[in-house]
């Protein structure tokens, strides 16, 4: 079986409705100030209309650091971050500014790693059957242009 082609133009589009139902359930409980798992509501300035945008994350942990992860490759909020290179994450009432910093592909494996550790029963079937969290460093090498990481700092 021929692995899928991951790229720096990678985009995964659900147009599952159970998925959209899904991420509002997720952004409505973080909202309130109940997290899954790590869940935070991320918003980003829009690159082009100024608006804020807000998508639910899972902000992963590694060592102390924080780290977003899209295993949905490079969508909009993607997009956003690196145009405005700053953003918020909120849980509940608490809401945190941030500046973040994009990997190289070099030094995402780990984190994808980790974050398939934790999460691939929700995000797995992003990644396609290619990826795994046992995976070889060159397998996740392989498919890291299309999984963009940011390492999040305090503003």
């Amino acid at each position: 079986m021929a692995m899928q082609e991951y790229n720096d133009k990678r985009v995964v589009t659900s147009g599952r409705r159970s998925m959209l139902v899904m991420n509002k359930m997720v952004a409505g409980l973080t909202n309130v100030g109940l997290s899954l798992m790590g869940s935070r509501v991320l918003s980003v300035q829009g690159r082009k209309s100024g608006e804020w945008r807000s998508n639910p994350v899972n902000l992963l942990i590694v060592d102390g650091q924080r780290y977003l992860v899209a295993p949905r490759g490079h969508v909009q909020w993607v997009r956003n971050l690196r145009a405005s290179g700053t953003g918020t994450l909120r849980l509940g009432r608490k809401v945190e500014h941030f500046r973040a910093e994009e990997l190289a592909d070099t030094d995402k494996p780990d984190i994808i790693r980790t974050y398939l550790k934790k999460w691939a029963w929700e995000v797995g079937a992003f990644f396609g059957n290619d990826v795994r969290a046992d995976s070889p460093t060159e397998t996740i090498l392989h498919v890291a242009p299309g999984v963009p990481v940011f390492k999040i700092h305090p503003a």
